[in-house]
């Protein structure tokens, strides 16, 4: 899953927006219209990004209509730490994450700023 992870959030230019979607779906599930307007992005960009993150079994869904609602998969539930680890090592100076209190991890994004 490390490997996975290092390549689809900074391996890639689409990373950052992915590494939000991933933050967010943390907290609750979402579907892809309520992540466009959520992260301030287009709905087919969230819908590529979606794709992605569903082939490689980061995010599991409802359905495939329009009203699908997105979830983290069981596989990445697991790994949110490393996620965690992963999107401090690359995220660099240039992207502030906000943090809330929460009883699990103690730490879960609510809010990547890119």
């Amino acid at each position: 899953m490390k490997k996975i992870l290092w390549e689809l959030l900074a391996g890639t230019k689409g990373g950052m927006n992915r590494a939000r979607i991933i933050a967010n779906l943390r907290g609750r599930p979402y579907n892809a219209n309520q992540l466009a307007e959520r992260l301030s992005l287009n709905y087919k960009t969230i819908k590529y990004h979606i794709e992605v993150l569903e082939k490689n079994d980061i995010v599991t869904s409802t359905g495939k209509g329009y009203g699908a609602l997105y979830f983290l998969s069981d596989r990445m539930e697991e790994n949110f730490t490393t996620f965690m680890h992963i999107l401090a090592d690359f995220s660099g100076s240039d992207t502030e994450i906000y943090y809330v209190k929460d009883n699990v991890t103690n730490k879960v994004p609510v809010e990547l700023v890119h």
